[in-house]
């Protein structure tokens, strides 16, 4: 076949003084490091002839030597700022071909901008060439105008720039929080609510300190454990706003997520009508004590709470940035408030507060109060019930994950420390407050002891003061009976009012800023389509107006009720339902194992998850059975009516990850569900044969497919279709079984065929079920291509050429003893039929010899004649099996060791991952999922990209921030910057010994002659092709010299597969370079994807 492409179109365009990437540089910063791997003793392969040029190369390691300079990446995840040649593709020219290393191909290096969503306003997205372009034979002599495929080809921009330039325009107004200010204080100010105030001395009363420590550590149980959770999902990719409802559907899917979302919203809005409550029972106090009462203290609740929570609409709709400013200020008031009462506890007591109960710390007091004593209708668990809410703030922050800057890095670190701090100031106040205060007093300075009198033996008689009276009438003062014991008990009483003011308002203020933001994320998802009406939002932050008032309404109307202890109960069960399904999220998408589940949060585990959401549950039921009951009737019915309105989403939750590994029952239901990026899973046809034949190929593939992806061992049979057919079905149960024995989780499939490649062509297209359809071909490497008739090639190269026109994925992996074990699976079926025949021979001996136990001489004659016989023939045998078994065993030792070695528990070490080409990251996915089982988790992953020696930091700056927005864990980096330069001469003579059979050598000889021996061999190799595609026969050499180098140690490498065009590139020379890239190295995967991404960063 003649080229379609004169041979200067493949040739880079470049001075020919200078290389591009030719670098006589040596990097003295590494030479520690670099001896330090010189030290290790690698294992020993083939000798090569490949001599050693490190002095020539520019070698730059991503080491823990320089790590500070990428820990930003590592937390955040953002990529470096990059001058504007930094571009998915590079050129010096306005032509198609685009240039890669320097090179005129369009294979592009990996790069952030391909992984982004469309429309993403943190950077633009660039799409890579797709396989198509890079597979199918160029045209010739294409080019195009200098637009916007031009300017991408010369980094002058991408399309799109301007709709991107502007929505950062418009986002120029927009305000983003930290996560001190966006989290860490929106949740203590609203765990540090008005129980910390007003409820807690009660609290403590009712339930003694013991019980009263450990309703708090309970509570603390059930939020930390919540906060992990939600910390993992929120760190599992990017947030957007929505809080907790984005968290759940984004995990669980639309259903859970759409009726928790309406619940979670109504919770948080009946929450600000709870704070607000607390706030009006304070200032109804106070006007109590100056004897100013508008009407009644009911009503007067109801005036004052109206008032405050029309204010506080007014700051929250004057935007969040008052409303951040507001809450600094708060917690300050409150911070002063705390810190004063501990201090008024040490300031010694006088008459007036003596008679109210507070005497300084007391044992006698510790004591006394250290035990429960419930009063009539109250219980632990209604205690419980009543003092919940004040933990329910964790998600404050959460709440506005779209209003911060970074929800990945602020959600976790401020809820958690926000669980810490607010619960040891609450532990702090119920000891303090538990030893300071005693639970009965009667506020009269004349209820002393006086000589003679009996005392009762209570902590106060001891004190010189007696309050038994109370036993018998209601007493105003003591911790049962006196909300206001920490405005006694502080050193400046009005302090502890503003920070009662402080701590109402502030979490009133969270919590009516939550409920709309969450509404609104709500709304705009369409789940429910009668609400669409308050997605819409106002102003540069996009406020929810609409879902504002709409709070407004709900919280006026529960303050109707003013009773602070009706109310917590009910938010108790709201609130716990979320927790619940919070908890359920990350333990489901745990359980899926999907490898789209990727937190950078690891401080979790998926059953602490599932116990939190259980006890969540448990508690629902134990503080209000009817109450909780009522809260799963209404969720199951808004489940029910968002999964028969199926809306028109797809987020790629662990719903579908489960549903995509679960059993072919449920394939109809998975049908009906469409992929996505975050369920990506390699679904392997491995061309095994039968199963057993080629183990080693078997288990890599299972390795990287078991527990998350589809494994099909495929087997074609070749010759007349009856016979075939026959003896397929014949061996498929066998062969299945074989499977289940070993316990490999794969199917088995076989075709019979005319030849190898349609059978394989036909399992490529029809293989699978539903979405269950194969997107990865593995194959062996064709070890004894050299030796293999030309039509073996010419299947070999075409079934690679039709998984790409399939857009399926290719694995080719290689190991220095190959794979196929057929002769010694012969050899040991012989032997075992052998010993089945003698046994069975044996066993009519003894039949014989019980028969003819009594008989004449005949008999006796005719038995020692059959027992010579039977005697002589297995002896015969066993020799055989003696002598074939020895012959066996050594001629095929390294073969049968080899085909075990991936059973085994890899050694420490590392899989070297040679990135070299974006093929969409199935390169990085497979070896990193290779990381995740227990046979490799002791390898850790080196990367090795291609860099361009002018932007080698740059480039080692962007890949750091790709792989940690990936979440891919790795232990080092290396930036390769001399790929392009040429190979040795012994490296490149080796080569050309190797393509020298083959080779057809036209221009030696007169053109009626060549043209002769082109139609004879046209699968020969021409002068002409070799050619055009010497920089890339230089490259393959040149890879093979860096791989001596850098990865001879290495447990695995993984290695992109080079792409042969159609038409260009002969069956021969591909092969020769598949042989040259991975001879003399360990197990080596060359991986291919199909252009399409399987990675990605967002939520």
């Amino acid at each position: 076949m003649s080229l379609n492409n004169s041979s200067n179109v493949f040739l880079d365009s470049v001075p020919s003084n200078t290389n591009r990437f030719q670098v006589n540089v040596i990097n003295e910063n590494h030479e520690s490091s670099a001896a330090a791997d010189d030290n290790t003793d690698p294992p020993h392969y083939e000798e090569t002839s490949f001599g050693d040029e490190a002095q020539k190369r520019l070698r730059i390691s991503f080491r823990s030597g320089n790590q500070e300079c990428y820990d930003n990446f590592l937390q955040s995840g953002e990529t470096a700022k990059t001058d504007a040649s930094f571009h998915a593709y590079d050129s010096h020219t306005n032509t198609y071909y685009l240039q890669t290393f320097g090179h005129n191909t369009m294979d592009a290096v990996p790069k952030i901008e391909y992984y982004r969503n469309t429309g993403s306003i943190s950077g633009p997205k660039v799409n890579r060439p797709s396989l198509l372009e890079i597979h199918e034979q160029l045209a010739k002599n294409v080019a195009v105008t200098p637009s916007s495929a031009d300017r991408v080809a010369n980094g002058d921009g991408i399309p799109g720039d301007e709709q991107a330039e502007n929505k950062e325009d418009d986002q120029a107004g927009v305000v983003k929080f930290g996560w001190v200010k966006g989290v860490l204080v929106r949740c203590m100010l609203n765990i540090w609510g008005v129980m910390l105030f007003i409820r807690l001395s009660w609290i403590v009363g009712e339930a003694g300190i013991g019980l009263g420590v450990l309703i708090i550590l309970l509570s603390t149980m059930v939020t930390s454990i919540t906060g992990l959770s939600t910390s993992a999902i929120a760190t599992n990719g990017f947030v957007r706003g929505g809080g907790a409802y984005y968290l759940i559907s984004r995990s669980l899917g639309p259903e859970f997520g759409g009726s928790i979302g309406l619940i979670f919203a109504f919770a948080n809005a009946v929450a600000v009508a709870m704070y607000v409550v607390g706030f009006a029972e304070t200032v109804v106090d106070l006007l109590k004590e100056s004897d100013s009462m508008m009407v009644d203290p009911t009503n007067d609740i109801r005036i004052i709470g109206s008032i405050t929570v029309v204010i506080l609409l007014g700051i929250s709709v004057a935007g969040m940035e008052w409303e951040a400013k507001a809450q600094v200020i708060l917690l300050v008031i409150l911070l002063i408030a705390i810190a004063n009462f501990f201090i008024g506890t040490v300031i010694p007591s006088h008459n007036e507060k003596k008679s109210r109960g507070f005497f300084n710390y007391q044992a006698s007091i510790f004591a006394e109060n250290f035990g429960p004593r419930f009063t009539k209708g109250e219980g632990f668990f209604s205690v419980f019930a009543i003092f919940f809410p004040a933990a329910t703030g964790i998600l404050a922050g959460a709440n506005i994950s779209g209003d911060l800057e970074d929800p990945q890095d602020a959600i976790p670190r401020g809820t958690m420390l926000a669980i810490f701090i607010t619960t040891v100031a609450y532990l702090g106040v119920a000891i303090c407050v538990g030893a300071c205060v005693v639970r009965d007093a009667t506020g009269n300075m004349n209820d002393t002891i006086i000589s003679g009198m009996n005392c009762n033996g209570s902590a106060a008689c001891g004190l010189g003061y007696d309050f038994s009276r109370c036993r018998h009438e209601p007493c105003q003062y003591g911790l049962m009976n006196n909300f206001q014991v920490m405005s006694m008990v502080s050193g400046f009483g009005p302090l502890i009012t503003a920070g009662i003011f402080s701590a109402t308002l502030s979490s009133a203020l969270a919590s009516l800023v939550s409920a709309p933001k969450v509404f609104q994320a709500l709304c705009k998802d369409n789940i429910y389509k009668a609400l669409q009406f308050f997605a819409k939002g106002y102003g540069k932050n996009n406020e929810p107006l609409r879902g504002y008032i709409l709070t407004f309404l709900i919280a006026m109307a529960f303050i109707l009720i003013a009773e602070l202890n009706t109310i917590a109960p009910i938010i108790s069960n709201f609130f716990l339902a979320s927790y619940a399904l919070i908890n359920f999220s990350c333990f489901h998408a745990s359980y899926a194992k999907s490898p789209g589940w990727r937190p950078a949060y690891g401080i979790y585990n998926m059953w602490v998850s599932l116990f939190g959401a259980v006890l969540c549950c448990a508690v629902m039921f134990v503080i209000n059975w009817w109450a909780a009951v009522i809260t799963y009737v209404i969720e199951f019915f808004l489940y029910v009516y968002v999964t028969y309105k199926k809306p028109d989403v797809n987020w790629g939750s662990s719903t579908q990850a489960l549903s995509y590994v679960s059993a072919l029952d449920n394939a109809l239901e998975l049908t009906t569900v469409e992929d996505h990026v975050k369920n990506f899973r390699p679904q392997c046809i491995v061309l095994t044969g039968g199963p057993m034949t080629r183990p080693a190929l078997l288990d890599i593939t299972h390795a990287f497919t078991k527990n998350s992806g589809l494994c099909i061992c495929c087997e074609v049979f070749v010759g007349p279709r009856k016979l075939c057919v026959k003896e397929m079905n014949s061996g498929m149960g066998k062969k299945q079984v074989w499977l289940i024995k070993n316990k490999i989780k794969a199917f088995y499939a076989a075709v019979a065929a005319d030849c190898f490649r349609d059978g394989v062509r036909s399992l490529l297209q029809a293989s699978g079920l539903g979405r269950m359809k194969p997107n990865t071909l593995v194959i062996g490497y064709k070890k004894n291509w050299r030796k293999a008739p030309l039509t073996e090639i010419e299947n070999y190269v075409g079934i690679i050429h039709d998984a790409f026109d399939f857009e399926i994925g290719v694995v080719i992996v290689r190991i220095s003893q190959g794979f196929d074990i057929s002769q010694v699976l012969q050899v040991q079926e012989e032997l075992e039929r052998l010993e089945q025949e003698r046994l069975a021979l044996e066993a009519t001996i003894k039949d014989t010899e019980c028969e003819e136990e009594s008989g004449g001489i005949r008999g006796l004659f005719k038995k020692a004649g059959k027992l010579n016989i039977t005697k002589t023939t297995p002896k015969k045998d066993g020799s055989i099996n003696t002598s074939q078994s020895m012959h066996v065993g050594e001629f095929n030792q390294k073969l049968v060791e080899a085909s075990t070695q991936f059973k085994k528990k890899q050694e420490k070490g590392t899989i070297d991952v040679w990135w070299l080409f974006d093929d969409g990251g199935l390169t990085l996915l497979i070896p990193y999922i290779l990381t995740l089982r227990k046979k490799w988790k002791d390898c850790k992953l080196r990367i090795y990209v291609g860099g361009k020696i002018n932007r080698i930091e740059e480039e080692k700056i962007a890949m750091a921030s790709l792989l940690s927005k990936f979440r891919i864990k790795f232990a080092d980096i290396h930036i390769i910057g001399d790929i392009n330069i040429r190979p040795n001469k012994e490296s490149w003579k080796v080569f050309e010994e190797m393509i020298e059979p083959y080779r057809l050598h036209e221009s030696c000889k007169d053109l009626t002659t060549a043209e002769k021996l082109k139609r004879e061999t046209p699968w020969k190799i021409t002068d002409a092709e070799l050619e055009a595609v010497k920089e890339k026969s230089y490259r393959q050499v040149r890879l093979n010299e860096l791989l001596q180098e850098h990865s001879r140690a290495a447990n695995l490498i993984v290695l992109s597969l080079p792409v042969a065009r159609k038409g260009s590139i002969s069956d021969l020379l591909y092969m020769a370079w598949l042989e040259i890239l991975t001879k003399n190295l360990p197990p080596v995967l060359l991986v291919r994807g199909n252009h399409k991404n399987v990675l990605t960063f967002y939520s």
